[in-house]
């Protein structure tokens, strides 16, 4: 089972231009899965895995590109929000010099455009969103760099010789890490689609950035990286102990 290249050809730029190469995280339609024959299995492998990181590098490509238009979003209510309560403040101090007779009114104007965009910012979530996005999407990529080391030191193992198991138990354990994979990046989307559901709901703060940041897509009953159990066969039979003779 040879090592696959790392970047496969034909990277999307973003999920919204053209040459995009699936749905977007979380649609329901999913991803169709790659149907091939197993006479080669290194190479049905080979291709199985192309198939699962395009998914998680797509994934990650897509909540990069959303959090880039919500950062802009974010940073220009948070500079109306600064501009409005400077302005605020400061008109009616100028009203009571007698630099700018009659600004007050104009203060209050800007103090309410900054509760107005303080508010925006915290219905739409623009602050929240690019938050929990950058997270989710450094989670992906931090689970793809050990599921791509993962998977050298399958492979490794392969083109070695393995000193134990067989042929299947090594194919076995190469479709284990690719599911486990797959699996983790499923529950990184779930985890921030379920959060931004809960924060739209009840505007409270986003669990999803805590969550992806502390890189609990897996559960902790996980192996360790890099050493998968080889499946268990049969009890060897426990022979009772035989007492040796007396001797006379």
């Amino acid at each position: 089972m040879g090592q696959p290249e790392m970047q496969p050809e034909g990277r999307s730029q973003d999920r919204w231009g053209e040459g995009a190469a699936g749905p977007w995280p979380g649609d329901p339609a999913g991803r169709e899965f790659p149907l091939g024959n197993w006479g080669d299995p290194a190479t049905r492998l080979d291709e199985l895995y192309r198939w699962v990181e395009r998914g998680a590098l797509d994934t990650a490509a897509w909540y990069l590109a959303d959090r880039a238009w919500k950062r802009r979003c974010a940073w220009t209510l948070r500079a109306g929000t600064a501009a409005g309560a400077l302005t605020g403040a400061a008109l009616p101090l100028l009203d009571l010099t007698g630099v700018a007779d009659g600004s007050t009114a104009w203060g209050y104007l800007a103090l309410l455009l900054a509760v107005a965009c303080v508010a925006g910012d915290r219905y739409f979530g623009m602050t929240s969103g690019w938050m929990r996005d950058l997270a989710t999407a450094q989670a992906l990529q931090r689970r793809l760099q050990t599921f791509q080391f993962d998977w050298a030191s399958e492979c490794i193992r392969e083109v070695l010789g393995p000193a134990e198991g067989t042929a299947s138990e090594a194919a076995e354990r190469c479709l284990t890490v690719l599911r486990r994979f797959s699996e983790d990046v499923t529950e990184l989307v779930r985890v921030e689609t379920a959060d931004w559901m809960v924060e739209f709901r009840s505007g409270g703060a986003p669990l999803g950035v805590r969550t992806a940041v502390a890189g609990e897509g897996r559960p902790e009953s996980s192996p360790p990286h890099g050493r998968f159990p080889a499946p268990q066969g049969p009890a060897r039979p426990n022979m009772p102990r035989q007492r040796p003779p007396d001797p006379r």
